[in-house]
């Protein structure tokens, strides 16, 4: 589930995304179909990284800041606590 054309992860909300599964996500607003394929298994409702991303750089859900790279991510990485923390402390 993506939100906002400028979020950089989105949201599996199907079961089974095992490596090497293509994912489809359409950015209403501008009705555009993006593409990644999951590097790893990504649990439902964990988030799959849409772009290579540094570390310190800021991560976008909905449109909205939720944290900060702490370990690089590549297009399609499950992306969670271990390489994504939050900026309040």
């Amino acid at each position: 589930m993506l939100h906002d054309a400028k979020d950089t992860v989105a949201v599996a909300v199907v079961e089974g995304i095992e490596a090497g599964t293509e994912l489809n996500a359409w950015i209403m607003d501008e009705d555009k179909v993006i593409t990644v394929v999951a590097k790893q298994p990504i649990p439902i409702g964990h988030k799959v990284a849409l772009r290579d991303m540094e570390v310190g750089q800021t991560v976008f859900k909905y449109g909205i800041d939720i944290g900060k790279v702490v370990a690089p991510i590549t297009a399609g990485d499950h992306a969670h606590v271990h390489n994504i923390k939050t900026k309040r402390w």
